[in-house]
């Protein structure tokens, strides 16, 4: 038999939404965020760039990788496998890191145009030998962000349910 729940209680419930926070996967390529984007201060969107265009960031072509690996590097055991995967003319299947429930819409161009750094959702991506998912990415988490914006035009708009749930 099925209860009735109040409001309250059903937001109360949401506070308790699962997160992947701290989830870091194995990949087939050791790629260390920490060496390209901290000690050779790649911008993010050199490798992403596809975070100003589109919903998703994406991940970058091996060929993105040897525009620079073709001179840097060249012998690193991880390169080699970049290499080879573009001399199989196969892709680099890596492992998704960051998930949102399918019925949330998310779009990096908006953020990203919006003037939002990297960092704010993605955590000290320049210091992640392994990336990981930094933060919880709940409903209450997005809008504590969406709260604390400047206009009081923009914070009520996007508090609107049907911003991020099309």
């Amino acid at each position: 038999m099925l209860k009735e729940v109040s409001v309250s209680t059903a937001l109360c419930l949401c506070a308790c939404e699962p997160t992947q926070q701290g989830y870091a996967p194995t990949q087939p390529i050791a790629y260390s965020h920490a060496v390209h984007a901290g000690a050779n201060q790649i911008p993010c969107l050199y490798c992403h760039d596809a975070a100003l265009y589109s919903r998703h960031a994406g991940i970058p072509s091996a060929s993105t990788c040897m525009n620079c690996h073709k001179h840097v590097a060249t012998e690193h055991p991880e390169v080699q496998k970049v290499k080879a995967a573009l001399a199989a003319n196969t892709p680099i299947v890596w492992t998704q890191v960051h998930f949102l429930p399918d019925h949330v819409y998310f779009n990096h161009s908006i953020h990203v145009r919006g003037g939002l750094r990297c960092q704010e959702c993605h955590g000290p991506v320049e210091s992640m030998g392994v990336m990981e998912q930094w933060a919880p990415l709940t409903m209450g988490w997005c809008l504590d962000c969406h709260r604390h914006q400047e206009s009081e035009e923009t914070r009520v708009q996007l508090q609107d349910c049907a911003v991020c749930h099309h």
